[in-house]
């Protein structure tokens, strides 16, 4: 069941933002998202919280810069999504312009699986490391930073995910989400982790004397690539964190970008010039994401490096036929997902279920995330699907609904169920996880029975929140571009709006798009309804976006339909 709901704002924090000079539509919109203040949607570089009050980053500061002036070696250990891509891409441009000596590596995912493994460490170390710093990973490794020590490597944790009960023995370890940590946003994506550690270590090199504040290195040239990194990784986009989206907007749409991600755009199909956070999240993160996925991350973070634009270029045109290929695969994927799920003899009928488990021994490793949130969509059930790892093991990937925590039911799994699970971790919405190849129906009988417990009827009923009705005159390119303005994204999510609408016409475009025009008192609407086939009758409760839409220079108001009943 879907139903259509209607966001509650503070009439008062609304009236006191358009008394500001916000337009009243948008102040609502705003204040429904928990805005109580104009300075609340400042996006300027000073108002980012400061790095001090981040547990580890004084130190790390310090432990850096003491590498850099004794000329030790650094090795970035990257993760292979795109976070820990743009999150290497910074780390190494970054400790470059503050004048240190490092490389990276990306291992595999299909031989090294996540996170400094021993086995990963063994790979690093044949290329003599004086230091390993991890970005994007790195708080559950205890073994792989044991294994490091053994060796005389050290290692530096640059990470935001939840850590296990035993930190690493690292040198330095930088998370926002470790325990005793006070500083105020915990949702830092792992390349914004890394940019503060950044910010850090210029401000030591400059107590130092190694730089002024006029001659000290421009680290805001780096954030087109924060930006990418933090909104493809889907982590609340909080204050601080919008900061940090809007400049790296504010640098693509100016054409102050890096090669690579200016070459993203072009192989997307995108126009940097107004480039939105839906672009990054739907159109270059998936293609830079699709390496990883499909083979390793060495050739994403190759292009966000280079700053040679025909190779950038060359690299981007990979990447695309690489995310053209994942979605062919994760197509047949999730058909033939459907196709087990549909078994009446099964019992794994999701409508009568708590949770979605399934796995198949044909599926690609790479791409069961994908799946599993496809599946997720489509059923509004925490769903989790498999694939096989090696012999022995099958790899699970698992996207979540809200008020189902992931990684808490996994670790409950765990706990109840000693050595089930071979390995896990993750967030709340998504996580990972390992079982030995016999113990799948297993595992999905264990998860079902904390589906069980935990979820409602109210749970698992689909709810798409709207901020409600919209007067005529809104439907204007000129308040469009107002919204387009602000940073939506992960906790702040874009405006959708409902009304009642007459269907005037309808016709479906290429066998699976629906065309409407829409009527509401004297006013007609255009109206696209993308993947999905089924027409309307005579009128309809809709869920809606707003976009421009340009064609032969005029542009026009189309509503992009999220839900019609």
């Amino acid at each position: 069941m879907t139903r259509i709901a209607i966001r509650p704002h503070q009439s008062d924090h609304a009236s006191a933002l358009a008394a500001l000079g916000l337009h009243p539509t948008l102040a609502r919109i705003l204040s429904a998202r928990g805005v109580t203040h104009a300075r609340e949607l400042a996006t300027d570089l000073p108002e980012l919280m400061a790095p001090q009050a981040m547990k580890g980053i004084d130190r790390a500061a310090v432990y850096l810069a003491d590498a850099i002036a004794a000329r030790r070696r650094l090795l970035i250990v990257a993760d292979y999504d795109c976070d820990g891509a743009t999150a290497c891409a910074v780390g190494v441009r970054g400790l470059r312009m503050l004048g240190a000596q490092v490389d990276y590596i990306v291992p595999n995912r299909f031989e090294y699986g996540y996170g400094l493994t021993p086995e990963i460490v063994a790979l690093a170390a044949q290329r003599n490391p004086d230091v390993i710093v991890t970005v994007d990973n790195g708080i559950a490794s205890v073994d792989g930073v044991a294994a490091a020590n053994a060796r005389g490597i050290d290692v530096v944790v640059t990470d935001h995910h939840l850590p296990g009960d035993q930190l690493p023995d690292a040198a330095v370890i930088v998370n926002p989400n470790q325990p005793g940590c006070g500083f105020p946003s915990k949702n830092l994506a792992g390349v914004g982790v890394m940019f503060y550690v950044l910010l850090a270590l210029r401000a030591e090199l400059r107590q130092r004397g190694v730089f002024t504040p006029a001659n000290q290195p421009r680290l805001d040239t780096l954030l087109d690539l924060v930006a990418l990194g933090t909104v493809a990784d889907v982590v609340k986009l909080d204050t601080n964190n919008r900061i940090l989206v809007a400049q790296g907007l504010k640098r693509m749409r100016a054409g102050r970008m890096h090669a690579g991600v200016a070459a993203l755009f072009r192989a997307a199909g995108r126009e940097a010039s107004r480039a939105t956070t839906f672009d990054l999240g739907f159109g270059l993160g998936p293609r830079l994401n699709a390496a990883g996925r499909l083979a390793d991350m060495s050739l994403g973070i190759e292009c966000l490096l280079s700053d040679d634009a025909e190779r950038a270029w060359e690299i981007a045109q990979q990447l695309d036929a690489m995310n053209r290929e994942r979605r062919d695969i994760e197509a047949g994927m999730q058909q033939e997902a459907l196709q087990i799920l549909e078994r009446p003899l099964d019992g794994l009928d999701p409508s009568s279920r708590f949770t979605v488990s399934v796995f198949n021994d044909t599926w690609h490793q790479g791409v069961i995330g994908i799946v599993a949130s496809r599946l997720k969509e489509k059923f509004h059930r925490p769903t989790i699907t498999f694939a096989p790892g090696d012999e022995a093991t099958i790899k699970g990937s698992g996207r979540s609904i809200p008020g189902f925590h992931l990684r808490d039911a996994l670790d409950l799994v765990s706990k109840r169920h000693p050595g089930l699970l071979v390995k896990f971790g993750g967030h709340a919405m998504a996580a990972g996880l390992t079982l030995r190849a016999g113990d799948f129906e297993r595992f999905m009988d264990a998860f079902e029975g904390i589906g069980r417990e935990w979820l409602t009827d109210d749970h698992l009923a689909r709810v798409i929140e709207t901020d409600g009705e919209i007067e005529d005159h809104c439907f204007d390119p000129a308040f469009v571009s107002l919204l387009e303005q602000q940073v939506w994204g992960q906790g702040f999510p874009p405006p959708t709006f409902c009304g009642e609408f007459d269907v005037l016409r309808q016709t479906v475009l290429k066998g699976k798009h629906l065309k409407l025009q829409l009527g509401r008192g004297k006013r007609q609407f255009d109206a696209i309804w993308f993947n999905h086939a089924d027409t309307l009758g005579a009128s309809a409760m809709v869920a809606y976006r707003l976009d421009n839409n340009t064609f032969n220079g005029v542009t026009r108001v189309q509503m992009v339909i999220e839900h019609a009943q």
